[in-house]
């Protein structure tokens, strides 16, 4: 899956698979988690919040499955 960068103390990338709704994010420790059943809207509230980071936390991390992947 492709990523894009982003800028944050926390994240340092995230990609996005609209058709499996697959969420990866690569932390700035390089390890990558995919979260699964992810609506379009989150990802695109991802990416649009001020704080990447803080969005993931409180919308995504405790909200869908996830596993780490690296």
């Amino acid at each position: 899956m492709q990523r894009q960068a982003v800028v944050s103390s926390d994240l340092q990338s995230v990609g996005y698979d609209e058709a499996s709704r697959v969420l990866e994010i690569e932390f700035k420790n390089n390890t990558v988690y995919q979260y699964f059943g992810v609506p379009a809207g989150e990802h695109r509230g991802l990416m649009s919040a001020a704080s990447h980071g803080k969005y993931l936390h409180a919308h995504i991390k405790n909200a869908y499955p996830y596993e780490r992947v690296r």
